[in-house]
């Protein structure tokens, strides 16, 4: 049933577009020689929904249905917000999912429940040992996930003989896309909906990506939670957006944002945004995503996504990971990061190299070595 795969490829020269075909290949589904054929052809977010579009056509009609349900997932990936056909393919993908995955619920193996948060709801997978049971993990992803393509990892952290609740929050999944739910830096009340709800205590709160700074914030208030899991962690937004700044410039944007320069920052933005396709889409999503209007509105919102504030107040165990070639989050951030945890009642660092194929961003080029990672730390505390 676990067939994760391993590998780092080189199949764009673009490292966004690389990344993203790596995780649709090891992550989510996808055949690795069909991608290569159509990888160098991708040189815009245009390029890349055509492709995946005519490669989850080919495998809807030949009857491959997860390979179908991965090109189709992905392919609004670069979609900008406000295309039609965003969630027409996001929606295909979904129902062709669970139609896929119809056995592991019509026995009883998975759940699916619906979490009340403010004006929406939080969809929720969960899945329980029978027998004894080791603990309960609580689960989510980062600034572009989906729950789906954590169904496989949650069934393995089961099959270990945990209890697993799986859950989407505001800004991500269908949260975001079906009821228009933006990002909020306070996860603890976006946790504390979910432990309320299940009427769960001690559980083990695993973010991944932007997860990772999002888990040790929802664990700083809510102490239901008993150890933390930050699957990659960087200690503010804004470090990891500027880290590769030279020194000058990285000090200027700080002063910028600090005096609110709104004016300079939205021209310096806008000037990279119409030189670099991939800024361009990235930048206005985020504007979506956090409810921003302006790339200054975007930049200061972000400002509030940080554990460096916070980070004293967690008195959990926690485990942070971090990819030794993580293009999204430099690894050299990970020292402030740990050293920011003044109070936990222990810390574990795991830094993931390229010669385990685990470098990447959440070590998708690795994901069983990940979760292994985990599953080992937590039998050790």
């Amino acid at each position: 049933m676990f067939d994760f795969k391993v590998g780092l490829y080189e199949l764009n020269d673009d490292i966004n577009f690389n990344f993203q075909l790596g995780r649709l290949i090891n992550w989510d589904g996808g055949d690795l020689e069909e991608i290569r054929s159509i990888s160098r052809k991708i040189k815009s977010p245009d390029d890349w929904k055509e492709s995946l579009i005519k490669l989850g056509d080919r495998a809807l009609g030949e009857e491959r249905i997860t390979n179908a349900v991965a090109y189709y997932r992905m392919s609004e990936f670069f979609m900008y917000d406000g295309d039609e056909e965003k969630l027409k393919y996001y929606k295909l993908a979904k129902e062709l999912f669970y139609d896929n995955m119809s056995e592991f619920f019509s026995s009883g193996e998975v759940e699916r429940a619906h979490v009340p948060y403010e004006n929406a709801e939080l969809p929720v997978l969960l899945s329980k040992v029978k027998g004894d049971c080791k603990g309960t993990i609580v689960m989510f992803g980062g600034n572009d996930s989906y729950l789906e393509e954590l169904f496989f990892i949650m069934l393995y952290m089961k099959n270990s003989g945990y209890n697993v609740y799986l859950f989407e929050g505001p800004g991500q999944g269908a949260v975001l896309r079906e009821s228009g739910v933006k990002f909020t830096h306070e996860w603890e009340k976006v946790v504390k909906s979910v432990l309320d709800y299940f009427c769960l205590d001690d559980v083990i709160l695993i973010g991944i990506s932007l997860g990772g700074m999002l888990a040790p914030r929802a664990a700083a208030f809510e102490k239901r939670v008993s150890k933390v899991v930050c699957w990659s962690a960087f200690p503010s937004f804004i470090d990891v957006l500027t880290f590769d700044f030279p020194p000058l410039l990285k000090g200027l944007y700080k002063i910028a944002l600090k005096l609110r320069l709104s004016w300079l920052i939205n021209i310096a933005v806008r000037k990279k945004m119409k030189n670099e396709p991939i800024a361009d889409w990235g930048i206005k999503h985020g504007m979506y995503a956090y409810n921003a209007s302006r790339p200054y509105e975007y930049l200061k919102t972000i400002e509030k996504f940080k554990i460096t504030d916070t980070a004293h107040l967690v008195t959990q165990d926690v485990f942070v990971m971090q990819g030794k070639t993580d293009h999204f989050i430099n690894w050299r951030l990970y020292k402030e990061t740990v050293d920011s945890f003044v109070n936990a009642k222990s810390i574990t660092l795991r830094l993931f190299t390229e010669q385990e194929s685990a470098s990447d961003h959440c070590q998708c080029g690795n994901p069983k070595l990940a979760i292994d990672s985990i599953l080992g730390w937590l039998d050790m505390v």
